[in-house]
């Protein structure tokens, strides 16, 4: 696991600057403790941060071709290494390592961009070739490794496994994307392939990129190219074989424990944590080392939970009680992320990362396991909603709903089922409205009462809904519960989760890998039908039965806890005063984002403790943070 760099000019006479390659690298040092590289070519320069997982005394990077006409730079692992490498051998490449990367070098060589089609793992990658002055850059199925770009004033375009590397350049552009910030007071990240700054984008997961130096091409960038999807229009299985599902799991956790260094996998007491160390202590001999982290507020704590498997596998147990009024990881959300990120869990992943890394370098994690089988609450109203949506024309919906949305109030304060204003919203929208509806941080009322007439103005209509427009572009699903999972692989794990744990891990020179997201077991899993993953009320149905000989039943059927904080107690009291202020500082003024005096109207109602407006107010504030942040680096 590593960070890579690069920067490229369409002109192979343009000069490039050795020096501010290796400040962009310097930039991700935390990504690869172990050692630093560079290559410098004409009009292209590669740098790459080792974190030495395989082949430790001689995968070091980047790697060069014999013939001295390809150079990678690559971040990730690529869990079929062996196999490509030996069909490889026998078509008479020479290997001069055991590592990964010089069989995505000889693959590109062999089979150009169909090599991706090869690759099972994770990965983002740079191949120069020089011999037909093209630059490939490419990223994994799932978007599991990030890769960022920009293209500078000048015409050259600059690369980074996180934005802080395209930072460092002297010639960045920090000037924003207001749309992106329309998108994240939505989302609570930026989805992709936006980014809070406007010069830059994020290549989307299943995607490659071709540079073509020379040949008098402009300095424009060429468009992303999508070589894998989700098989959302196969025809499903007939229904589920717990065998096969079992079998087919055993493997993504089994072609992942390959390594050189200390390995072991987080344990929560969740079931899909638990799930991969089930799995792990039936295919190596020694005992898994796992880690959890628990809080000294019992809602929060699943720590008791974790112990119980632990001690069912016998595995090497490590855990840590984190006080529940820890702030100091606020201040470093803006910092590790780069961006506005608004997921608090980011906070005990962060932790569960710092505690993992004391005692192995690769990590192997359970997420994944809710998008994949339908787990989340969210699924199952947003079906119970659908069967009124089905029932009842759009138009007639659209009168009676949508007027009950309006004007019906907030009632956080009352029981559950009195709370139906979201409801009532949703049921007037169509089925991917209302999912974005239920899914916002703040919905498109909120949004629009907060904004100054000056933001609405900048952006130009512009509303985050195109985003869920792009993705299921000419995509119609019957399935309205597929529809939904579709919408969250393509934005929610890509922007968020992976996201989180991306940054959280690299933080500490943690590695770390997610058996859920292998793409052959999406691909199989994802065509599952919808009533054996979300049946009789119960998600991830079908996972949990194929789970039932290796796991406890509180484990598998007990209410998801999930791996959260107490944001609301912590904005009334601990961090109250911390958010008045960054609300109401000159840097965020300066924007013309906020009318400050709706703004504060929201904050004193959640301070009253009449209204829980916890989400939207902890995504505004870690925004208001980042602005205050950038004011500062000006």
């Amino acid at each position: 696991m590593c960070g890579i760099s690069g920067i490229f000019n369409f002109s192979e006479t343009a000069p490039i600057s050795q020096e501010d390659l290796k400040s962009m690298n310097t930039a991700q040092s935390h990504r690869g403790p172990d050692a630093e590289g560079y290559f410098f070519g004409n009009g292209i320069a590669l740098g790459h941060r080792r974190l030495s997982i395989i082949d430790v005394s001689g995968g070091g990077q980047p790697i060069v071709s014999e013939d001295k006409n390809a150079v990678i730079v690559f971040n990730g692992e690529i869990f079929n290494h062996s196999q490509i490498a030996d069909e490889l051998k026998a078509k008479g490449y020479h290997y001069q390592t055991h590592s990964d990367t010089e069989t995505i070098l000889h693959a590109w060589r062999e089979w150009g961009v169909d090599c991706l089609h090869k690759l099972r793992g994770m990965f983002a990658f740079l191949i120069w070739d020089e011999k037909l002055k093209q630059l490939f850059v490419a990223r994994d199925r799932l978007g599991i490794k990030p890769l960022h770009y920009a293209l500078l004033n000048n015409g050259t375009v600059i690369f980074g496994s996180e934005i802080k590397v395209l930072k460092a350049h002297p010639d960045f552009d920090r000037a924003l994307d207001y749309t992106a910030v329309e998108d994240y007071l939505t989302f609570g990240y930026v989805p992709d392939p936006k980014c809070i700054y406007r010069s830059v984008k994020k290549l989307p997961a299943g995607n490659y990129l071709l540079f073509q130096q020379g040949e008098g091409k402009a300095a424009t960038l060429p468009k992303p190219v999508q070589y894998w999807d989700l098989p959302w229009d196969a025809p499903n299985h007939d229904g589920v074989d717990n065998a096969k599902l079992i079998s087919q799991f055993r493997e993504s956790v089994d072609i992942r424990l390959e390594s050189e260094v200390p390995l072991g996998a987080f344990l929560s007491g969740g079931v899909d944590s638990s799930a991969v160390v089930a799995m792990m202590a039936g295919l190596q001999s020694s005992p898994v080392t796992t880690c959890s982290i628990g809080f000294d507020v019992p809602q929060y704590n699943e720590s008791e939970f974790a112990r119980i498997v632990s001690e069912k596998y016998k595995t090497s147990h490590h855990c840590e009680v984190v006080n529940h009024e820890d702030f100091e990881l606020v201040d470093k959300m803006t910092e590790l992320y780069d961006e506005p990120y608004a997921d608090s869990s980011s906070l005990p992943t962060y932790k569960v990362c710092e505690l993992a890394r004391k005692h192995v370098t690769v990590a192997l994690s359970g997420d994944g396991g809710d998008e994949l089988f339908a787990g989340y609450r969210r699924y199952k109203l947003h079906l119970n909603e659908q069967k009124v949506r089905d029932a009842i024309p759009l138009w007639v919906r659209k009168h009676i709903f949508g007027f009950l949305g309006k004007y019906y109030p907030k009632l956080d304060w009352a029981p559950q089922i009195l709370r139906a204003k979201t409801t009532f919203q949703s049921l007037s929208m169509s089925s991917s409205q209302a999912y974005l509806n239920s899914m916002s941080k703040l919905r498109k009322g909120e949004r629009n009462a907060l904004y100054k007439k000056q933001f609405k103005d900048t952006l130009h209509g512009y509303d985050s809904g195109e985003v869920f427009k792009s993705v299921l572009d000419g995509k119609v699903f019957e399935d309205k519960l597929k529809e939904a999972q579709y919408l969250d692989f393509k934005t929610w794990v890509t922007g968020d989760i992976h996201t989180k744990v991306d940054r959280a891990s690299m933080a500490h020179g943690l590695e770390v890998r997610v058996p859920l997201f292998d793409h052959k077991f999406v691909e199989w899993a994802f065509r599952l039908p919808s009533n054996v993953n979300l049946k009789n009320g119960e998600g991830k149905y079908s996972f949990k039965k194929a789970l039932e000989p290796f796991l406890p039943e509180d484990t598998l059927y007990r209410k998801k806890m999930g791996f959260s904080v107490p944001l609301a107690e912590w904005l009334r009291g601990p961090l109250k005063n911390k958010m008045l202020s960054l609300l109401s500082s000159d840097a965020v003024k300066a924007h013309n984002i906020f009318e400050h005096d709706v703004l504060m109207q929201k904050a004193q109602q959640h301070i009253s403790g009449r209204y829980d407006h916890s989400a939207s107010l902890w995504t505004i504030m870690m925004l208001c943070q980042f602005l205050v942040r950038e004011a500062e680096c000006k």
